[in-house]
């Protein structure tokens, strides 16, 4: 069997979602050792698309939300249980929240800000704002992937730490995007810089990047890109966007503003994952060569 040919049937088994034995019995080993080994959990998930039913554990674990101790996972999981319940008791006492909205991501937001001791204090602070809507839609979408709020509330609380890492490096990914993209499509480039996209002063590339674009991706799809960024892969966003302009290059040149821009990519779902799998391929396929210093 060529390797093309195996390549084929292994992204083919993904997307129906099926994995082959040998990933399966590596990770499963690697969830059962009584001590894991964080550095082979983030191979992984660097590595493999990782399978739904083991996706919040295994998230959990590179985190820091579950113990490594395989025997200690329990008793840390209901102490996480327990603060849980604890905001949410406090929010619901306080009158923050109704819980019969269907608003669960305010609900969880407003614990969150309990947490950080902002609930009742107003926060002046720049860009204040702007991050709170970044936890806001994590949470929203992490909301669509988990069944339990209790684990949904802790992995956002985390992930959102690891979007901070990205937002300080927006400069060096918009730098990337742009190196990347005049080498594949001058003409794409030179239009979406005439959109403003990549001004100093714009907002929305860095607010795809910081959110992972959360809300604009289907969750399902989504999940393989944040798989990639639990694992340390920041760039991988960068290629995310690549292949999405890319897909809807013809309406692009369409445009006059950034705000159609933005209108036209939140409508992009890419539902069937054609984008998602083209963007972790392109991402493979570059990753030694785009490195930068961290």
């Amino acid at each position: 069997m060529t390797t093309d040919e195996r390549n084929f049937r292994s992204s083919y088994y993904e997307k129906v979602g099926c994995f082959s034995v040998e990933e399966k019995k590596s990770l499963d080993k690697l969830l059962q050792d009584d001590i894991r080994n964080l550095a082979k959990l983030k191979h992984f998930v660097y590595t493999y698309t990782v399978p739904a039913q083991q996706r919040s554990l295994l998230w959990s674990l590179i985190m820091g939300i579950m113990p490594l101790h395989k025997s200690n996972t329990e008793y840390v999981r209901e102490q996480r249980r327990q603060v849980y319940e604890d905001l949410l008791r406090a929010v619901t006492v306080m009158r923050c929240v109704d819980l019969d909205s269907r608003s669960r991501d305010l609900v969880l937001y407003k614990m969150w800000l309990l947490e950080n001791n902002r609930l009742l204090h107003s926060n002046i602070r720049a860009g204040a704002q702007a991050d709170d809507n970044h936890f806001v839609e994590i949470v929203r979408t992490l909301l669509d992937i988990f069944d339990d709020e209790v684990e949904t509330y802790w992995i956002a609380k985390e992930f959102y730490q690891y979007t901070r890492d990205l937002k300080k490096e927006c400069g060096k990914l918009k730098e990337l995007t742009q190196i990347l993209l005049k080498r594949e499509d001058i003409g794409l480039f030179y239009r979406l810089e005439k959109l403003g996209l990549f001004d100093i002063n714009s907002k929305l590339l860095e607010n795809w990047y910081i959110t992972c674009f959360a809300g604009v991706i289907c969750e399902t799809m989504l999940v393989k890109i944040w798989d990639k960024v639990c694992g340390g892969a920041k760039k991988i966003v960068v290629f995310l966007f690549l292949e999405l302009v890319k897909d809807i290059k013809s309406l692009i040149f369409d445009l006059s503003s950034q705000e159609e821009l933005k209108a036209l990519i939140e409508t992009v779902k890419d539902k069937d994952g054609v984008i998602v799998n083209k963007a972790i391929k392109s991402w493979h396929s570059n990753n030694s060569e785009v490195e930068y210093a961290h």
